[in-house]
């Protein structure tokens, strides 16, 4: 009797929305499971949903002061004792990007080597929901707690995973009010030698903000995977948007290509985004040659520079709903108070520093919800493996 195998098996014969239906007989049989239970993280990172048909037939759990919640956050099993009983929280991650937790519930609690493996079987479960979200709303539906706008329907389709992880890098990012956005986006892929990331903000809000963004982020993706240069990449964008809307609706853009083996990054700066690094226990802006915003005029040539990271280092960059937010006295959020927010989450890793960030943006804004939507995103440097 192998669980491993039993389980990876179980869940590739299953079908998209049974994964869970799958597993616990496996459960059962290798490790005595009583029970199981799958929570999705929901858009906002605050609450853990039950996957239930139909959904949302459980109330969900927060993320701060839950049992799940201490494991989602540390990514480690986190095991807690409930009605005479046991349950053990594994986090549900994929490839770095955090989906959510399986609870399983024992008569007593496993030991170490179990507890292991039970891990394992979570990492598998991940892969296999990221699968099925192809051909099943259920486990998108557990991720919102709310009917999202139709607007940010279109935003989160286009965004990749909220983190991810190599040995090379850590991302993380989040875009608030996750139910409803306007023109605020981030994307980002990596191939061998490259990580390539961009942080727009389309003009206006609404249907309006979510189509101008769709329409420039498809035109980077395309241009990034014909393998133009990042100059290249620009330009084709822009001409994308200014054929579109002749210079009336503009697309800003701070564009990023990270060689892995050496950190050297090419940078395209064209319009309000905003980068902060944090080397050797100091923050300080990165400022780079303002160029145009995509679409802004007919046939603009983008010019790239180059800085280089350093291993240690950690990026932060924001969408003008962070650092010109401003308070009921009318100060804006600004790079001072965004420099504290970096040096005081230096110790959570790159997937949980932007919501951090994003619950200071709230305490200086004094109030839940904004003008704007707000964008932070964190990258942590680690470069080439030995």
């Amino acid at each position: 009797m192998n669980a491993l195998q039993d389980s990876e098996r179980a869940l590739r014969d299953a079908t998209p929305p049974a994964l869970l239906d799958a597993l616990r007989p496996v459960l059962a049989r290798c490790h005595d499971a009583l029970d199981a239970q799958l929570l999705m993280a929901d858009y906002g990172l605050g609450h853990l949903q039950a996957m239930t048909v139909p959904p949302h037939g459980v109330p969900p759990l927060p993320v701060d002061g839950s049992g799940a919640g201490r494991a989602f956050g540390s990514q480690e099993p986190y095991a807690e004792r409930r009605d005479g009983g046991s349950v053990l929280h594994l986090p549900v991650t994929a490839r770095g990007d955090r989906l959510g937790v399986l609870s399983v519930t024992f008569a007593a609690p496993p030991d170490a080597a179990a507890t292991a493996e039970l891990l394992e079987i979570a990492g598998l479960l991940a892969h296999e929901v990221v699968v099925a979200e192809r051909d099943t709303d259920l486990y998108v539906q557990a991720r919102r707690l709310d009917r999202l706008t139709l607007a940010a329907e279109m935003q989160w389709q286009l965004l990749p995973a909220r983190s991810c992880a190599r040995p090379e890098f850590a991302l993380g990012a989040q875009l608030e009010p996750a139910y409803d956005t306007f023109g605020d986006n981030f994307d980002w892929s990596a191939s061998p030698d490259a990580l390539t990331l961009s942080i727009t903000n389309g003009m206006g809000d609404g249907i309006n903000a979510a189509l101008l963004t769709s329409l420039g982020v498809g035109a980077l993706r395309n241009a990034r995977r014909a393998g133009l240069p990042l100059a290249d990449q620009a330009a084709l964008a822009d001409q994308a948007v200014y054929g579109q809307h002749h210079g009336t609706w503009h697309l800003s853009c701070l564009l990023l290509r990270f060689e892995l083996a050496t950190g050297l990054v090419e940078i395209i700066d064209a319009g309000s985004p905003r980068a902060f690094v944090l080397r050797d226990g100091t923050v300080r802006p990165l400022t780079f040659e303002a160029q145009l915003p995509l679409g802004m005029f007919d046939g603009t040539h983008y010019e790239p520079e180059s800085i280089r990271v350093l291993p240690g280092d950690r990026l932060l960059f924001v969408s003008d709903g962070v650092h010109a937010v401003t308070n009921a006295g009318g100060e804006a959020y600004g790079d001072r108070a965004l420099a504290r927010a970096v040096l005081a989450t230096r110790l959570l890793p790159a997937a949980d520093v932007p919501r951090a960030v994003l619950r200071e943006l709230t305490t200086h804004r004094g109030s839940s919800q904004g003008d704007d939507d707000a964008l932070v995103v964190c990258l942590d440097w680690f470069g080439a493996p030995a």
